[in-house]
């Protein structure tokens, strides 16, 4: 039986990644990968770069994007990051909705910046968003940018000693529901996955029989709602983690996908 070394999961400049969609073909067709997915933050400017740089290297290439979106089960309100795979880059709909994204992001961004101004660091929502060779800005790149001007030492220091402090978490971009963005996918010709489920919040502790019971409840509402798979396999899960996932993917019929998250060699 054939294998494929497969990475459904990574992120270019045209999100907060720092690699070209290009770069990251070549980076992984080096790595000795078969088939992979560019599944940058609510938007899909790099597809098409992408699957024709796959192309000419002889990968096969997936159009991929990765959605923050909100869903309520039993008044509790989860953040689930949706991975979105095969769908057509040129739904007009699909194109509509990343177009009112990057609005949204940017909205946050502005109220972001100005909060960071206030503590003193010295950041222009403007420049931000020039110096971006994508034209997007995520907190990744604000970590970035921050260190180069010398207020902390390397990007992960910024997560946890600023952008992961509740004051600054408290500014949130408006998230699509959940159902509405599988919903979209599927219009699109593609499937909608749960991405690093063992990173979703409000499941009760992280490796407890309370998180995977309220983890079996909100996959089985999801696939009610046309979820099509499960991101089982990812750096930060268990071995445990990873079994238990791939159990429940086969319980409930769902696709088993990996990914590395890639963005950069420091984040």
């Amino acid at each position: 039986m054939d294998t494929y070394k497969c990475n459904y999961h990574m992120h270019s400049y045209y999100s907060d990644g720092v690699l070209s969609p290009g770069q990251l073909v070549k980076k992984f067709k080096e790595e000795g990968y078969d088939v992979i997915a560019l599944t940058d933050h609510d938007g899909i400017e790099g597809v098409k770069e992408f699957l024709a740089a796959c192309e000419a290297a002889g990968v096969q290439g997936v159009s991929g994007i990765e959605f923050s979106t909100s869903h309520i089960l039993d008044g509790v309100n989860h953040e689930i990051h949706l991975l979105g795979y095969h769908f057509d880059p040129d739904n007009e709909e699909f194109k509509e909705v990343c177009a009112d994204l990057k609005r949204r992001r940017h909205e946050r961004n502005v109220k972001l910046i100005a909060k960071l101004n206030e503590k003193g660091y010295e950041l222009d929502i403007d420049d931000l968003e020039s110096q971006s060779k994508g034209k997007y800005v995520g907190k990744p790149n604000i970590a970035r940018v921050l260190v180069s001007r010398g207020y902390f030492s390397y990007p992960r220091e910024v997560f946890d000693k600023l952008l992961e402090t509740p004051e600054i978490k408290a500014i949130r971009k408006e998230k699509l529901p959940t159902e509405e963005a599988i919903k979209l996918i599927a219009k699109a010709g593609g499937q909608a996955f749960v991405a690093h489920p063992a990173k979703i919040k409000e499941l009760g502790e992280r490796g407890t029989e309370e998180f995977w019971n309220n983890f079996e409840k909100l996959i089985k509402d999801l696939k009610s709602k046309g979820l099509k798979g499960l991101e089982c396999i990812y750096p930060v899960h268990t071995e445990e983690e990873e079994f238990r996932f791939i159990q429940l993917a086969g319980k409930y019929h769902l696709h088993i996908s990996s990914g590395t998250d890639f963005h950069s060699e420091d984040l």
